[in-house]
C-alpha cells in the first residue's frame, strides 16, 4: 500500500507527462498571475490552462509553500508579494537615493518594514497598501506639512510620514527630507 507521502512524489512525478509542463513552469505561470490564493490559483489552472482538479491541487500547494519559505527566508519577498508587487520599484528607487547618501546607512528588513539606520534609525519604508509606500522620518523639532505628515499611529518610532504612490514621488522635496533626517542620525 502506497504511503500519502509516497503518493505524492507519484502525482509530483507525473506533473509533466498529465499537464505537459513541468512544476517549475507551472510555479513561473502562477507567479507571473500575480495571484496568491489558493482559490484563484486553482481557477488560474482548472479555468485558463485545462489542469485536473488533483493536479491543480497540488500544483497550488507547491507554489503556495515555495512562496511561503522565500518569504521567510527574505522579509522584502513577503512584504512586496501579490498585491504590493508592482511597489517594489518604489521601494527600490528610494534604496538608490538612501545608499546615495552614504556607505553608513544600515538597511534592516523587518516583518512588515524596512528599518534604515545609521547611528540610530532615521527612516522606514513601509508597503502600507496595496498602492502606497509610507515613507517614516525622524525629523524632530519639523513642522509638518500637507505633505511632510505628523506620524500620528503610523509608526511610533517616526515623528513625520511621507505617502508615496508612484516613483515620482520621490522628488527633490522627499530627497531633502531624508538626508536631513540621514544627517541628524
Amino acid at each position: 500500500m502506497e504511503t500519502l507521502d509516497q503518493a505524492t512524489q507519484t502525482m509530483l512525478n507525473n506533473i509533466p507527462t498529465k499537464t505537459g509542463k513541468s512544476l517549475k513552469q507551472w510555479h513561473a505561470i502562477l507567479k507571473k498571475s500575480g495571484l496568491s490564493k489558493h482559490g484563484e490559483l486553482m481557477k488560474v489552472l482548472k479555468g485558463e490552462h485545462g489542469v485536473s482538479h488533483g493536479f491543480a491541487n497540488l500544483i497550488a500547494h507547491e507554489f503556495r509553500n515555495a512562496q511561503s519559505d522565500r518569504a521567510t527566508a527574505d522579509p522584502l519577498l513577503a512584504q512586496y508579494a501579490g498585491a504590493k508587487a508592482e511597489l517594489r520599484p518604489i521601494y527600490d528607487a528610494l534604496i538608490k537615493v538612501l545608499q546615495g547618501f552614504g556607505k553608513d546607512v544600515d538597511i534592516s528588513p523587518k516583518k512588515t518594514y524596512v528599518s534604515l539606520r545609521r547611528k540610530k534609525q532615521f527612516a522606514l519604508i513601509q508597503p502600507s497598501t496595496k498602492t502606497r509606500v509610507d515613507v517614516g522620518l525622524n525629523l524632530k523639532g519639523v513642522k509638518p506639512t500637507a505633505r511632510l505628515e505628523a506620524s500620528g499611529s503610523f509608526n511610533a518610532m517616526c515623528t513625520h510620514r511621507v505617502r508615496v504612490t508612484d516613483k515620482k514621488e520621490i522628488n527633490a522635496e522627499l530627497k531633502k527630507w531624508l538626508k536631513q533626517a540621514y544627517d541628524a542620525a
